[in-house]
């Protein structure tokens, strides 16, 4: 058991190392995001420093990944997501996928708001695609003013102005898969038949 412990400690260097990588981040920018120090990450990669709660919890949250994913701890064999939900302008989102980088599923709950209210279309880099479940979606994107009924769809690129609200009078409910810049939802469609066209 011992030697299990010792192994799993061991690759917690190599795991670090290889998710600032794959992040596209540096150690520099690591140390800003945690408070550790540029040299004690360097040792924690190396694995010269045992690594301690208190260094892997601020890793995980500037990596945004579960603690027992940067130990590799053993699975539990329970395949669910228990989405813990956040909410950000009276909408509720709750978080469908475990991994923060890449494509990210979500179901989100709109409130009925019938007013824009006081808030503005937003930018920020990366591309969205949105499912109505249930309820009707207002979008404004870019200069047009769209609705989306249950069973409708929209992707869009999220660097043109956007806001997204329940135009009433009840609850919408909708999928969301984001993805960052670049990274697009692929959908096959079958081609259409001529007389379709």
């Amino acid at each position: 058991m011992a030697n299990e412990d010792s192994a799993a400690l061991a690759a917690v260097g190599p795991r670090l190392r290889a998710l600032r990588h794959q992040r596209g981040t540096t150690l520099t920018r690591l140390a800003e995001l945690t408070g550790i120090s540029v040299s004690t990450l360097s040792r924690l990669e190396s694995g010269s420093r045992r690594p301690t709660l208190e260094l892997l919890l601020p890793l995980a949250r500037a990596y945004q990944v579960a603690l027992d994913e940067l130990v590799d701890a053993p699975a539990t064999g329970d395949p669910r997501i228990r989405p813990k939900p956040i909410v950000i302008h009276g909408v509720t989102f709750l978080p469908l996928s475990r991994r923060p980088g890449g494509l990210q599923a979500f179901k989100q709950i709109f409130p009925p708001d019938p007013s824009a209210g006081e808030r503005t279309p937003q930018t920020h880099e990366g591309y969205e695609w949105l499912y109505v479940l249930s309820g009707r979606l207002r979008l404004l994107l870019g200069d047009r003013d769209l609705t989306l009924n249950p069973g409708e769809v929209a992707e869009f690129d999220t660097r043109v102005p956007h806001l997204i609200l329940n135009p009433g009078p009840g609850t919408a409910e909708a999928l969301s898969l984001f993805g960052p810049q670049g990274e697009r939802l692929h959908v096959r469609a079958r081609p259409a038949k001529a007389e379709e066209r």
